[in-house]
């Protein structure tokens, strides 16, 4: 489900999830509990490069199983993908995206919450098309596109819910840098590790947390009842259904 491996003292986290990498309520709770042993200070990693598998960073979540699981799953599971979307936001230590194929919507959130994104040249797309599917999004997943993006940007973004080719998602600042696809997780390691070496580990941490201090103090207090309701709306009332057959039922899978 997530392989570790650490090379030069970064650890890279691959997400290997079925053949999308969808955020269902397991992988959210493992990349969760990755990323919080991943911040333990006293740990082997220096820095953090997260990246997916194949063609795919992540395709986002996984709607069949909204559709299928009902009201309880939806209950249960939006919160593990706030935990998953805030472990990666919060770890104390660079976090670099290498985005090595199609990151869609959640997949899109996931490389917001890094540090940095970098993504492969090619065919792989990046964007946040929840509005499209009928879905509102979650309060972490808001304040991270707003936080990465910046208001303006990120308003234009979310309503618009396209998916962009890399060219036009730098432009927008979905990512921050494009690279050839084989030596995409080369560069991010690279980037990670010179970011730990230039700036010292504490410096780094509470500056990070400085940054997203007022971020997480509203996600803090937020309660959700509305996002549950109008999510388990959507899986009960047709409208994710629709949307699945008009994407992944119009390619035949």
């Amino acid at each position: 489900m997530i392989e570790v491996d650490v090379v030069d003292g970064v650890a890279v986290v691959r997400l290997a999830h079925g053949k999308v990498n969808a955020l269902d309520l397991e992988l959210c709770r493992a990349i969760e509990q990755t990323m919080r042993e991943l911040d333990d200070p006293e740990g082997p990693a220096r820095a953090v490069v997260l990246t997916g598998t194949g063609r795919v960073f992540s395709a986002g979540v996984d709607l069949k199983r909204v559709v299928d699981g009902g009201a309880p799953y939806v209950a249960e599971f939006l919160p593990a993908l706030g935990g998953a979307f805030r472990s990666v936001f919060d770890l104390g230590k660079p976090v670099v995206a290498a985005v090595n194929g199609h990151a869609i919507a959640g997949g899109c959130v996931l490389a917001a919450a890094c540090d940095r994104r970098i993504m492969a040249s090619g065919t792989g797309r990046i964007g946040v098309p929840e509005l499209r599917v009928g879905v509102p999004f979650p309060a972490p997943a808001l304040e991270i596109m707003r936080f990465a993006l910046g208001p303006v940007r990120a308003r234009q973004v979310i309503f618009d819910g396209a998916n962009h080719e890399p060219d036009a998602a730098l432009a927008l600042g979905l990512v921050d840098e494009l690279t050839d696809p084989d030596a995409l997780v080369d560069e991010a390691v690279a980037v990670a590790g010179r970011t730990a070496t230039d700036i010292p580990a504490d410096t780094f941490r509470y500056t990070k947390a400085q940054l997203r201090q007022e971020v997480n103090e509203r996600l803090d207090r937020v309660a959700e009842p509305t996002t549950v309701e109008l999510w388990t709306r959507a899986a009960t009332d047709g409208r994710i259904r629709a949307f699945l057959d008009r994407t992944v039922g119009s390619r035949g899978q």
